[in-house]
């Protein structure tokens, strides 16, 4: 059974960072995609930045320069460091599994970023 817990999250001024993480379990970690996806009150949840199985990485358009994704396949870690951050990014932020392959998206229970003066 697939498991991802992300911790991480919190309140932080802008202009501040944030590093989140995410840890997988029940899953051989180097045959997934894996990706941070965000999702605003009243809004879909869209996809933040993936790193792929391969190691490819794409992100969406307003965090490109500022959001970094990253993997690490011998912990089962997927982290996003977030810099220059924008009230903007407030969001719930889940961390997400593919499996090469598949299409559908395993999810953790969300972390909560908050953006604020």
């Amino acid at each position: 059974q697939v498991q991802l817990v992300e911790s991480g999250g919190g309140l932080v001024q802008p202009g501040g960072s944030l590093r989140l993480s995410c840890a997988a379990s029940g899953v051989i970690f180097s045959s997934y995609h894996m990706g941070w996806y965000c999702q605003a009150p009243g809004k879909q949840r869209e996809l933040v930045a993936q790193v792929r199985a391969s190691g490819t990485t794409n992100y969406a358009d307003s965090v490109k320069g500022r959001f970094t994704i990253s993997r690490d396949n011998a912990k089962n870690t997927v982290d996003l460091q977030m810099t220059s951050l924008k009230p903007e990014d407030t969001a719930v932020y889940y961390c997400s599994a593919v499996r090469v392959y598949f299409s559908s998206n395993h999810w953790g229970q969300g972390t909560q970023v908050t953006v604020s003066s």
